[in-house]
């Protein structure tokens, strides 16, 4: 049976929300951000349900101390319904989204989705630790399947985006010229190739960030070349 941890300091949201669950999944809760830290340290979780406005230390904090040192699938819930609210929770590590008041079936839906995400890395937490996966910031390469993951979901790329993906989460904030990137992915000396990595680079931008605009791993130094953080 999955655990679930659920953290909200409104007793009655708690109690609502085992309600739903404990047919299913074993249920666990706490009443703040340092509460279900230290619970999920212990118990490990496979899944959080995450209140925002809570005492001691909010939901966004304690996500991202979560994200330190666990992959647990996150799904936030908030009675703020704005885009700007939800891209705030995404970004601080969260998985997916819930507004306050929701359905029994809504929030069941979300739950399993999430679950099932989560067993279809390969159980990420038995593989953590292998060479051959590569895990930044939810951002997941699994170089053995050729496969990449981003927040749970598979995302397909060419086999040139994928080289170039791999060279770059090989070294984790470290710098590479355009020219570096290309000769690496196309095998090939590199001559006059900014605008063709620059497209490539914009590809996988949209495959991996919340707002490519505004990318949270793969950034440009400008002058320079570019970096996955």
């Amino acid at each position: 049976m999955y655990k679930v941890l659920v953290v909200d300091d409104d007793p009655a949201i708690v109690r609502l929300i085992r309600e739903m669950l404990k047919n299913e999944y074993e249920v666990l809760s706490a009443s703040n951000g340092e509460e279900a830290l230290r619970l999920a340290s212990a118990a490990r979780p496979d899944l959080i349900i995450m209140d925002i406005m809570m005492p001691k230390m909010n939901g966004l904090t304690a996500t991202m101390r979560l994200r330190e040192t666990s992959n647990c699938p996150v799904l936030m819930l908030s009675a703020k319904a704005e885009g700007s609210d939800r891209v705030v929770g995404l970004q601080s590590g969260a998985d997916d989204y819930l507004v306050k008041p929701f359905f029994r079936e809504e929030l069941m839906a979300r739950v399993q989705a999430l679950l099932r995400r989560y067993d279809r890395l390969g159980s990420i937490r038995e593989k953590q630790g292998s060479p051959d996966l590569i895990d930044i910031g939810g951002v997941i390469l699994d170089a053995q399947k050729k496969q990449l993951f981003v927040r749970g979901e598979a995302v397909l790329l060419t086999a040139t985006e994928y080289r170039i993906l791999h060279f770059l989460m090989q070294n984790p904030g470290h710098v590479f010229s355009a020219e570096e990137i290309y000769e690496h992915a196309w095998d090939s000396e590199a001559y006059s190739v900014e605008n063709t990595v620059m497209v490539h680079i914009n590809r996988i931008r949209k495959k991996i960030e919340i707002n490519p605009k505004k990318p949270e791993h793969l950034k440009v130094v400008w002058g320079i070349g570019y970096v996955f953080e």
